[in-house]
């Protein structure tokens, strides 16, 4: 699976976790240099709380497109610190 934003992949990876029709990316698999943390974070009542990255791609910013959970409740613990993305990128084999 792929993350691509603005023609520019920001993950791929053939190790993806589907949680609620979301492809969550391995840490490892993901472009850090094109991600910038944000202050937002929301809640799920099973995940936890989700922290947020920017994306960043030749100087336009989507903010908010990336989240994960850094510290997962046991329900998610499959995510912690995978990386899912919306937003206008595109998911894509």
């Amino acid at each position: 699976m792929k993350a691509i934003w603005q023609n520019e992949v920001i993950a791929e990876s053939d190790s993806t976790v589907v949680v609620e029709n979301n492809h969550y990316f391995p840490p490892s698999s993901i472009k850090t240099d094109l991600l910038s943390p944000s202050k937002t974070h929301t809640f799920c009542p099973w995940k936890g709380e989700a922290s947020y990255y920017d994306v960043n791609i030749k100087g336009k910013i989507n903010r908010d497109a990336a989240w994960y959970y850094p510290d997962p409740m046991k329900a998610a613990e499959n995510i912690k610190g995978y990386v899912a993305f919306w937003k206008g990128v595109e998911i894509v084999k």
